[in-house]
């Protein structure tokens, strides 16, 4: 099977991770090789990185602080995680990837998008997903759905929305790549359609 990676990405509670997981499933399912993981995260290392970036006791952290603890959290998922399996011949699921950093850093923090681009080629050595599924949603409707107890959970309505319109700036610019998918649905509709658009991508590749 050809390498191929596909993320997950959205504003918090858009329902993304529940998604990857059930994409996961469905490919076990199917027995085709794969795994599941997470950014920040995925690795021993960055999932001790991921603790220091969402403890609500630090919400003191400047913006060029957080992006750079994403991108070293990234670098060694990237290389400890995500690229071994690929090389292996495994589908790939990873629930937030570059774009989060873009959206979340770049549109919601004010850095420079094309700083964080180049910054994010580095980290990742240039890797980029086959496939992104965004899943879309009214920001506050989707914030009612989380406790949010997490550093940036707690952040204001005016903060996610730059998340999003971030986010939705991303699909405008690589629409090939980055599918959108509206996040009101059922799962099990949102489920069927990423399951349809996710075959019709590998035949592709086949």
């Amino acid at each position: 099977m050809p390498e191929f990676l596909v993320t997950f990405e959205g504003v918090e509670g858009c329902g993304k991770s529940i998604q990857a997981r059930l994409l996961y499933e469905y490919l076990q399912s199917k027995g085709i090789s794969s795994i599941l993981t997470r950014e920040p995260g995925g690795s021993d290392i960055s999932e001790r990185i991921r603790d220091i970036l969402l403890d609500r006791r630090h919400l003191d952290m400047v913006p060029y602080t957080e992006l750079f603890l994403y991108l070293a959290s990234r670098a060694q998922h990237t290389q400890e995680v995500i690229k071994p399996a690929l090389a292996q011949g495994k589908v790939v699921i990873c629930d937030r990837y570059i774009d989060a950093s873009v959206a979340y850093q770049g549109e919601g923090r004010g850095i420079s998008k094309n700083l964080i681009k180049q910054l994010n080629k580095t980290a990742t050595g240039g890797l980029l997903p086959n496939l992104t599924f965004l899943l879309d949603m009214d920001t506050e409707i989707a914030l009612k759905r989380i406790e949010r107890e997490d550093r940036l959970e707690m952040e204001g309505v005016e903060f996610h929305n730059r998340i999003r319109s971030g986010y939705l700036k991303l699909n405008r610019e690589n629409p090939e790549r980055i599918v959108l998918l509206n996040g009101m649905r059922s799962i099990k509709q949102i489920h069927n359609e990423i399951k349809d658009i996710f075959e019709a991508r590998m035949m592709k590749l086949e």
